[in-house]
């Protein structure tokens, strides 16, 4: 298993934008795919970006799509979510997750999360 420590979440204001870090443990951090998911109070969590091991394949929830971008650096162990455009809908706790496959990331290791909070 990894150990997954998530940063950069804060208060912002509508239209700004975040830059959330996600920091891997271990040496295996290439054979993980990697990804985001949010949880809002009374709702359920939400997938937000995954990205391959590799990086090359990257995948966005519909709400995020053109606003969010996934990426990761392997040399560095780290997985990062740029926010752009960030709407007071955005606000949630965001985890980072890990898995060997992007499919079966719910199922795999996850950090302990870090809040977003949109003011309008």
């Amino acid at each position: 298993q990894v150990q997954l420590v998530e940063s950069g979440g804060g208060l912002v204001q509508a239209g700004g934008s975040l830059r959330l870090s996600c920091a891997a443990s271990g040496r295996t951090f290439t054979s993980y795919a990697m990804g985001w998911f949010r949880q809002a109070p009374g709702k359920e969590r939400e997938f937000v970006a995954a990205i391959s091991w590799s990086g090359a394949h990257t995948y966005y929830g519909d709400s995020v799509k053109g606003r969010f971008t996934i990426s990761r650096d392997n040399a560095n162990n780290t997985v990062y979510l740029q926010m752009n455009s960030l709407k007071p809908e955005d606000t949630a706790v965001y985890y980072c997750a890990a898995n060997h496959q992007i499919a079966t990331l719910a199922g795999g290791s996850w950090g302990q999360g870090t809040q977003v909070t949109v003011s309008s």
